[in-house]
């Protein structure tokens, strides 16, 4: 048999999905591993995904997309985030993964330096492999309420650094980054002559702070962006996200899509016009499940004398648990999940700074939340908690 790339062996596996496919296999389990909104899809949302199957509506499309979602994308781009863009900017694609990936398409040569966040996204480790490049992790800390370290990252740069990823609201961590944060580091990036890829698919959801969109006050058409109706929305399984970039990459783009997915399907995309343009309320009751669920496992933390970081947005906790794990979260999360019918994504998933965390996913229902939560260990002499126990505030 002929050898396969040695490429495809370098691209390092999912500790959030090892977790899930144990999970899945096993009976009544607490599922929290997964970032998946227990929240329904919208009505009107439905019905329009439904109508385009009956009518039929399953030919292709533009490469870019359906014109009337590129509009209403542009069009909520302008009004809501502040970012000056025209439709021909707007590519929708098959979900946020396929935007960050075409974005680290359209930047990296072989052997270039992408500097990503660590805690992240585990896609944002996983994609840079692919295009035989490297992700090169800036440590977000919990004495800095894990926010980036300026003067750590300018000693990571190198003559191959091409990009660095930017993701408010962050997953895993639901820290928000204040604009005073995003403007450095858009300046930073301005200094070095990098991309900032800015990862924004939980913007719907903060709680008490607003979303920025660096490319907002971006100037120098030095920003990509990365949005997705995945967690908006609840269509996580409709695959449908958009990329928005500097104009005139028209046919680059267009060649990109072809040669990945064509187009995303029909239907999925007359459901996201409709989730876009038709009633919002659905994503408001979205964001008040989420939030009483999080005030609720918060409580109960606290109780319980296990810190935590006090999320400002998405729908994830981020929990220390090192107390428990050993230097091996990852083996205590399995060992856990096995024990306990508990499935929680190990923080070292997301990086090595994610040593001694997990993160729990809060879109599950109350009832499920609060059981799973139950079941951590607590630290020795819990009913006198150590002086770190707790909330970690954001700094």
């Amino acid at each position: 048999m002929p050898s396969f790339s040695r490429t495809a062996f370098r691209v390092p596996g999912s500790g959030i999905r090892r977790i899930h496919e144990i999970a899945i296999r096993m009976p009544d389990v607490l599922a929290l591993a997964v970032g998946e909104p227990d929240q329904p899809v919208a009505p009107h949302v439905l019905a329009a995904a439904s109508a385009a199957w009956l009518a039929d509506d399953t030919d292709y499309t533009g490469n870019a997309g359906i014109p009337p979602l590129r509009e209403a994308l542009a069009a909520k781009l302008r009004a809501v985030n502040g970012i000056d863009v025209e439709a021909d900017q707007v590519w929708v694609t098959t979900g946020g993964t396929e935007a960050l990936y075409l974005a680290l398409s359209l930047v990296l040569e072989p052997g270039d330096e992408v500097l990503v966040p660590d805690p992240g996204y585990t896609t944002f480790q996983m994609a840079p492999p692919m295009l035989s490049a490297v992700a090169v992790g800036y440590r977000l800390e919990p004495d800095r309420g894990f926010l980036p370290d300026l003067a750590g990252l300018e000693a990571q740069v190198t003559p191959r650094t091409r990009a660095i990823i930017v993701n408010s609201p962050s997953n895993p961590l639901g820290v928000v980054f204040p604009e005073p944060v995003l403007r450095e580091l858009l300046a930073f990036a301005s200094r070095h002559d990098l991309w900032l890829i800015s990862d924004e698919v939980y913007e719907a959801f903060t709680w008490g702070v607003p979303h920025v969109s660096p490319a907002s006050f971006d100037t120098e058409q030095r920003v990509l962006t990365v949005h997705s109706f995945s967690k908006t929305y609840a269509l996580t399984g409709a695959r449908v996200g958009s990329l928005v970039v500097p104009p005139g990459l028209g046919d680059v783009l267009r060649t990109y899509q072809e040669a990945l997915v064509s187009c995303v399907n029909t239907p999925a995309q007359q459901a996201a016009l409709a989730a876009l343009t038709g009633p919002q309320d659905a994503v408001g009751t979205a964001a008040e499940h989420y939030r009483g669920n999080l005030a609720a496992a918060t409580a109960l933390l606290d109780t319980m004398g296990i810190r935590y970081l006090d999320p400002q947005g998405a729908f994830y906790l981020w929990i220390d648990v090192s107390h428990a794990s050993e230097g091996d979260v990852a083996h205590w999360a399995e060992r856990f999940l096995l024990e306990q019918r508990v499935s929680v994504a190990p923080g070292s998933a997301f990086g090595a700074g994610g040593e001694g965390w997990i993160r729990v996913c809060a879109a599950a229902s109350r009832e499920t939340l609060l059981e799973g939560l139950g079941r951590l260990p607590q630290p020795a002499a819990a009913s006198e908690p150590p002086a770190d126990a707790g909330v970690v505030a954001p700094a």
